[in-house]
């Protein structure tokens, strides 16, 4: 009985270790790419770096002007997550707390994940005339507002069920207390949501930093390229794709994302696993 026991645990333990390898072995090979000379990559390559170099760090942001992607990816990244958390944190309370006349409740809930439904590529056209009218083409602010338009359905939904979970009673006690609205807002119920802030913001500053879609469409000028952009021009003059510099682009664009997880690990964790349990 032990022994199979034991031979089930093994079992685990290397069904696990496999899994992990599988699943570290590109970011591995992307690490190992952008250390590795481009001689050793032509031919047969291999697993291992014979030599270690960082001339493609040293020229995607020397001559590929890497740097000035990086610095738009975080404008557009940042700017379009705090507005998409001001707005999505309001509305999703709203619609969790306060009645609304003539049952709109209920049809705005669905218009707003009808939104998010939608791909976004659906709403190119028409972002593309209203800003061209309004002269934001190769600007930073159509995508900002891009990803404003995309992130905040997310939030709402997300959100809307934390806000549900929260019980009224701390609510009643604050107001009869004397706290006002605002106060019983940012000092009750914002940190009682924390995780699921936490874990929305990470999910929306995924989706900005990775935008592709509408900076291609609504940037036009290398000096307003976001990473993602900057990422797919990176070819050498003859249109052969220089992997090194490729592969480098790739582990400084996960450098922010690896950041943001870690230090918002503990609330992503509980964020996500909230309201999962209902009683």
């Amino acid at each position: 009985m032990k022994a199979r026991k034991r031979a089930g645990t093994v079992g685990k333990v290397l069904g696990c270790a496999l899994l992990l390898v599988i699943a570290l072995f590109p970011i591995y090979w992307l690490v190992a790419m952008a250390i590795r000379p481009t001689s050793e990559m032509q031919g047969h390559i291999s697993l291992i770096p014979q030599s270690l170099t960082i001339e493609h760090f040293i020229s995607l942001f020397v001559s590929k002007g890497f740097g000035q992607a990086a610095i738009n990816s975080l404008q557009t990244t940042l700017s379009s997550l705090v507005l998409s958390l001001i707005v999505g944190v309001c509305a999703a309370y709203i619609l969790a707390r306060r009645r609304f006349r003539f049952g709109l409740k209920r049809p705005m809930t669905y218009w707003v994940l009808l939104v998010r439904v939608l791909p976004p590529v659906a709403f190119t056209i028409p972002l593309y005339t209203m800003f061209s009218k309004i002269g934001l083409l190769n600007t930073k602010i159509p995508v900002t507002l891009a990803c404003v338009l995309i992130n905040v359905p997310l939030i709402i939904w997300f959100l809307i069920s934390f806000f549900q979970d929260l019980p009224e009673e701390v609510e009643e006690s604050a107001k009869v207390d004397g706290a006002t609205e605002w106060q019983l807002f940012r000092k009750i119920v914002l940190p009682l949501v924390a995780p699921g802030i936490a874990a929305v913001a990470m999910l929306s500053f995924m989706y900005a930093w990775n935008e592709y879609t509408y900076t291609v469409i609504f940037t036009r000028s290398p000096s307003n390229y976001t990473v993602p952009l900057a990422l797919s021009v990176l070819n050498t003059e003859d249109n052969l794709t220089s992997f090194g510099l490729v592969a480098a682009g790739g582990v400084v664009s996960v450098i922010p994302i690896t950041l943001f997880v870690i230090f918002a690990q503990n609330y992503l964790i509980s964020g996500l696993s909230s309201g999962a349990v209902k009683e």
